[in-house]
């Protein structure tokens, strides 16, 4: 990220200067040796005119002290000239004392009384008086702040052509401070003060034209003032300047030029362009990158209070780039920039709280840095903040709320929050469940490319979920999901062409899939891969890989792996056979629900296979794989196998075997 664009207010007062003289004389001699860095001769000629209460020379004695010239600077005796000359009723020298005033030069600092001696200076008209008491009232010092008369003394100041004047009437056009905002009347006083060479208004007319505010939109306008500005060494001129290389605006595209005025302005101690050229590091544009300067030149921004500069320094110390990782120091850095206001160290700030990372775990601040950025309009940290309601992390569960948070943030097209979006409208969590919905928020952020997306929009196509079911289009927004590494498209995408839906049936491709996806440690498609060897399809029938892979899925608390992989013991294929070892197996997966293992573990006990012979177990599974089997065959099964147990059992078991079936509930996977 980077420092924008910036307009900027000529600063501070004007330059102590000097009574000019126009007939020939003492006075003209001294100001011509003067003018030619004759210090000595000026001043030699100046001060028997001083002593004699000529008031220019009084002034221009006053000056030469106060920029030690030819003399050891003196601010104390600048004054003493300048008061002589100013009692005098001398109005530059009742400026430039006001100057000494207001910077505390020679006198202690006191406002009001630069104040006192800019006023008497404006009554005879001094414009550099005007433009001076107008900056006070701008600034609110000696006197209450006041927009509408410090525009009233830039104005009179203005009128007499100070360009200082001209370039900040022209910005409280601009800011509509004290006057009403008119870009127009803005572009006017500023052209007027870059007319005259000044490099501010030469900076802050090319801003004018990059943002198109009382001028057309021109870029190469722009750049040609913004140039001005630069070759005179303004820092903010040639940091913008280095943005339009950046960005080829109004000049080509150029990284090394962007640099090489970056560095003028930041070589100057200028915030933005130290935090831009650490970006250029960072990213080795226009340089080779290089994260430690990077960091250098974050810091040196980030020192002097610049959030953009501190974000990034909290981004490196995050990341370890440039510096040893270091959450505590990332933390810190973020922290000041998100007391700032910077929506974006809020929101990392947030993230770092949710994973304890620098900080101990806290999910209630980690709310409280995400709702500042949210009120912000951050999309990440609106996306963040209705996970955390959804997860009701640090605030009440509220599905309502993280739909309202989600909305905000997918309206902005953030595509994480789209599908977020799109999955609280599928599953009827905080809202109405409308597969239309669903599918229209899916749609958004799959076309985006966001891969979650692309899958659950193959996902309400192969179910006729809001759209026709429809396996070819299906099989497509799978592929761009697994095209782009997501193992759950990459193992849909096998299922499809293994049953062949919405493609030709192909088992090597179905394998090739499924392998994608459990090679990157996916069970479910480790699973299926176990399967394709079990049977043959795709590959030769291989009972040790079965075996391998169902372990894989199984130790991940897979059910139906489990389960397989009990069925591989049982015969002995792929392992030496092992009941003990399938009874385990079948237990896993019962434990979970899965009709099948139950099924298998109930005649485990009524066999007495690696396990005691239990008529009451027996039943119990029996009837729950009865009782829950979808598929008929296993139900008729169950219920076959269920009564030649109950046959052996008296009434007193078969009740309490019934009672322990009511009482079952499914536990979590376990591997």
């Amino acid at each position: 990220m980077k420092q924008r664009f910036k307009t900027l207010f000529a600063g501070g007062l004007l330059t102590l200067t000097l009574f000019g003289v126009a007939a020939a004389g003492p006075l003209e001699d001294a100001q011509a040796a003067y003018l030619r860095g004759d210090y000595a001769s000026a001043m030699r000629l100046w001060r028997p005119l001083a002593d004699q209460r000529n008031a220019g020379a009084q002034n221009n004695l006053g000056t030469v002290y106060g920029h030690g010239q030819g003399v050891a600077r003196d601010y104390a005796e600048a004054v003493k000239w300048y008061r002589k000359a100013a009692d005098q009723g001398l109005a530059l020298a009742q400026s430039n004392l006001g100057e000494m005033y207001a910077k505390g030069k020679g006198v202690p600092q006191d406002y009001t009384q630069a104040v006192m001696w800019f006023r008497k200076a404006v009554e005879q008209g001094n414009a550099e008086a005007q433009y001076n008491l107008g900056l006070m009232y701008a600034d609110g010092q000696g006197v209450p702040q006041d927009y509408a008369q410090a525009l009233m003394w830039y104005r009179k100041a203005a009128d007499q052509g100070l360009a200082i004047a001209q370039s900040n009437l022209g910005m409280l056009y601009v800011n509509g401070q004290g006057v009403a905002q008119d870009y127009t009347q803005a572009v006017m006083w500023l052209r007027r003060g870059a007319d005259q060479g000044l490099a501010i208004a030469q900076s802050n007319l090319g801003l004018m034209y990059v943002n198109g505010q009382g001028v057309a939109e021109d870029y190469t306008q722009a750049v040609m003032w913004l140039r001005r500005g630069a070759d005179q060494g303004l820092a903010i001129a040639q940091s913008n300047l280095g943005l339009m290389y950046e960005y080829g605006k109004g000049v080509p595209q150029e990284y090394t030029q962007a640099v090489m005025w970056y560095r003028k302005a930041a070589d100057q101690g200028a915030a933005p362009a130290q935090s831009n050229l650490g970006e250029m590091y960072k990213n080795g544009q226009g340089v080779q990158q290089d994260y430690t300067q990077a960091v250098m030149w974050f810091r040196k921004a980030a020192d002097q209070g610049l959030a953009l500069a501190q974000y990034n320094l909290g981004v490196t110390y995050g990341n370890g780039q440039g510096v040893p990782q270091d959450y505590t120091q990332a933390v810190m850095w973020l922290r000041r920039a998100a007391d700032q206001g910077f929506a974006l160290a809020q929101y990392n700030l947030g993230m770092l709280y949710g994973n304890g990372q620098g900080v101990p775990q806290d999910y209630t601040q980690a709310v409280v840095w995400y709702l500042r950025a949210a009120d912000r309009g951050n999309a990440l940290a609106q996306t963040s903040l209705g996970w955390m309601y959804y997860n009701g992390q640090g605030v009440p569960q509220d599905y309502a709320q993280g739909v309202m948070w989600f909305r905000k943030a997918a309206d902005q097209g953030a595509a994480p929050a789209q599908n977020n979006l799109g999955a609280m409208y599928e599953h009827g969590q905080g809202v109405a469940r409308d597969y239309a919905s669903a599918v229209l928020w899916y749609r958004k952020a799959a076309d985006q490319g966001f891969a979650i997306a692309q899958y659950d929009l193959g996902w309400m196509y192969g179910n006729g979920w809001g759209v026709p079911q429809d396996y070819a289009q299906g099989v497509m927004w799978f592929r761009k999901a697994a095209d782009q590494g997501l193992v759950e498209a990459q193992s849909e995408l096998g299922v499809m062409y293994s049953n062949s839906q919405g493609v030709p049936q192909d088992y090597a491709q179905g394998v090739m899939w499924f392998r994608k996806a459990a090679d990157q440690g996916y069970a479910q498609a480790q699973h299926n891969l176990g399967r394709m060897y079990d049977n043959g399809w795709g590959v030769p029938q291989d009972y040790t890989q079965a075996a391998m892979w169902y372990r894989k899925a199984a130790d991940q608390g897979n059910a139906l792996a489990q389960s397989n992989l009990g069925l591989l013991y049982a015969s002995g294929h792929g392992a030496p056979q092992d009941y003990t070892q399938a009874a385990m197996w079948y237990r896993k997966a019962a434990d979970q629900g899965l009709v099948e293992a139950q099924y298998n573990l109930g005649m485990m006990y009524y066999n007495g296979r690696s396990v005691p012979e239990d008529y009451a177990l027996a039943y119990m599974w029996l009837n729950l794989a009865a009782s829950r089997a979808v598929d008929t065959e296993i139900r008729d099964g169950a219920i076959k196998a269920r009564d030649l147990v109950a046959a052996k059992m008296t009434p007193d078991q078969i009740a309490e075997a019934q009672r322990m079936a009511r009482e079952w509930v499914p536990k979590p996977a376990s591997p």
